[in-house]
């Protein structure tokens, strides 16, 4: 996978133009292009879906400095996309008559008890709309019958918006394996980390470090046993995959 060659949005301000219907949104970081190096199913995930989304400064710069196809001119976060998923179709259900049902939002993925905080925190924070739930299996490879459980519940939630949250990989390759089986027909983003951050489980970076590019850093102090592959050796390798790109 070639980043001078993605397809990616460019701006906060190109959110509004998805269109309804069924549409898979992604997000790439400098950690999922290097998986996906190697990862040739995670790699046709990421570009065979609708829209790409530029989860992190290192692809902005990146891009700039390829000359890319996409000049994203500033980082789009998992959590940008999915407060401005929230908030419009909240918004657009305050306008509802009172005889429609409240639009449903559904999160797959985490733990119950990741699951239970989303749940009561936004019933507060978007009180027009109706919150549902799937904890699958905590597992590496799901089975036949885990998969068909999880697409069941989907399918039979009918969703208004989803959010799978398996984190990356996985997340992004179940979805696009199974994208033909979900018999929906809403915006899907694959967001692992904003659940942990909306539950409050796992304490998102201050805005200053969001703003300086250094939220990376921010996780690493944080949870050093768990992200140091990530960006002591990940970095790097990420600016080897583009400077041999270029």
């Amino acid at each position: 996978m070639r980043l001078s060659e993605l397809t990616i949005m460019e701006s906060k301000e190109a959110m509004r133009l998805i269109p309804e219907g069924k549409k898979l949104i992604n997000t790439i970081n400098a950690h999922s292009f290097n998986i996906a190096q190697k990862d040739c199913l995670f790699a046709e995930a990421l570009t065979k879906g609708d829209y790409l989304i530029p989860d992190g400064s290192s692809i902005v710069m990146a891009c700039k400095y390829l000359r890319a196809k996409s000049q994203p001119k500033e980082r789009i976060a998992g959590w940008n996309l999915f407060m401005f998923e929230m908030q419009r179709l909240d918004s657009k259900s305050a306008m509802r008559k009172a005889t429609e049902r409240k639009p449903r939002v559904m999160f797959v993925g985490s733990s119950e008890k990741v699951l239970e905080n989303i749940k009561k925190r936004a019933m507060t924070d978007f009180q027009n709309l109706e919150i549902v739930t799937y904890s699958p299996p905590f597992k590496s490879v799901f089975t036949e019958e885990d998969n068909a459980n999880i697409i069941c519940s989907i399918n039979k939630a009918n969703p208004d918006l989803l959010w799978i949250g398996m984190t990356a990989p996985k997340q992004e390759k179940w979805t696009y394996q199974h994208w033909n089986e979900l018999k929906i027909n809403c915006h899907v983003g694959t967001i692992g980390a904003v659940f942990d951050f909306y539950a409050g489980t796992v304490k998102r970076a201050p805005l200053w470090c969001q703003n300086h590019a250094l939220e990376w850093l921010y996780r690493l102090l944080n949870e050093p046993k768990r992200m140091w592959k990530r960006y002591i050796i990940g970095n790097p390798l990420f600016i080897w995959y583009i400077m041999r790109e270029l």
